[in-house]
């Protein structure tokens, strides 16, 4: 096994865009062979995705519009706080369910992490298993404006993923990850 530190040495970085969202840099990198290149790198906060059950068997997701390819779709309630940084992804985990779905949970299992896309982002996504709900009210961003929440029976959801409906590759990441621990 190598030393992953002597794959690619950064010689030089620079911010080339930056929004309260991300930032995009550009790294001047030199490869274990000599040969230098450049390396894009979007940074943004990590993540909190939360897969929440009912005791009824019912998961609830969201849909919304997503800018950049201008469409509605069907997710699992997730997201990150911008001006927090270093926030713990539990207390992330409770205030996105809330914020989207208007649902409150007395038990949230960390189910695990993932990259978003590592090929070019630094962007981390921890799943979190949500059970004993209930409700309360929701809390939309600007940013969520048209935002609902329904509740579906899992077998739905399953099916929904098999029939390419759900493109979310967060949830449907959350969902193989669930089944393969046993947890739906």
């Amino acid at each position: 096994m190598t030393d992953d530190a002597l794959e690619i040495t950064t010689l030089s970085t620079k911010i080339v865009y930056q929004n309260r969202w991300m930032k995009v840099r550009e790294d001047r990198v030199e490869r274990r062979d000599g040969s230098q290149g450049i390396y894009g790198v979007v940074e943004k906060n990590d993540f909190s995705l939360i897969v929440p059950i009912d005791a009824a068997g019912i998961v609830y997701l969201v849909e919304q519009f997503r800018y950049p390819v201008g469409k509605r779709f069907w997710e699992l309630p997730q997201g990150s706080w911008e001006e927090h940084e270093d926030v713990d992804p539990l207390e992330l985990a409770h205030g996105e369910l809330r914020e989207e779905t208007g649902l409150a949970a007395d038990e949230m299992t960390y189910v695990g992490q993932l990259f978003e896309a590592y090929g070019y982002s630094t962007q981390r996504c921890h799943i979190f298993l949500a059970r004993g709900l209930r409700p309360l009210s929701t809390n939309l961003d600007p940013e969520e404006q048209g935002l609902i929440s329904r509740g579906f029976a899992i077998e739905e959801v399953i099916d929904m993923i098999v029939r390419g409906e759900l493109k979310d590759a967060a949830t449907v990441a959350a969902f193989g990850l669930l089944h393969l621990k046993g947890l739906l």
